[in-house]
């Protein structure tokens, strides 16, 4: 398996994760099977609503369930995620998506990801994953 740390690993998807740079996406914490990433909403992401696009919110969300379902040291890729908007995302809005591991098997494992502005959960999110044997190096 991989002797790198979920710290380093992380660290090292995103430098080559362009999409997740232009997010402005900050890492909190890192750990197995966990992670906590924050980001601020810019003009540039609202929609003709003046609301963030929902796709801003997806793609945090997206990012967190990557770092932490890769941070076992093997890649994982998704299979499948929904997301549920629960309350409006505005310029200027800073988020903070707290990603949890909730089964881990020896292919697929399952995530949920809640995306908060100020402790408030503005989105839900769950993802499915799969789990390849390409080492994290």
């Amino acid at each position: 398996m991989s002797l790198l740390s979920p710290k380093e690993i992380v660290e090292k998807m995103i430098d080559q994760d362009a999409f997740s740079q232009w997010l402005g996406i900050r890492i909190l914490s890192v750990s197995k099977g966990g992670c906590s990433i924050e980001m601020t909403v810019r003009e540039e992401m609202v929609n003709g609503f003046r609301v963030a696009h929902g796709g801003i919110t997806y793609s945090l969300a997206d990012s967190a369930l990557a770092f932490a379902s890769n941070s076992h040291g093997q890649h994982a890729l998704s299979i499948e995620t929904a997301i549920s908007h629960t309350s409006p995302v505005l310029p200027g809005d800073q988020l903070v998506a707290i990603a949890k591991e909730l089964q881990s098997g020896q292919r697929l494992a399952r995530y949920e990801v809640t995306v908060q502005r100020n402790y408030k959960t503005v989105a839900l999110f769950k993802g499915t994953v799969f789990k390849n044997d390409t080492p994290w190096t």
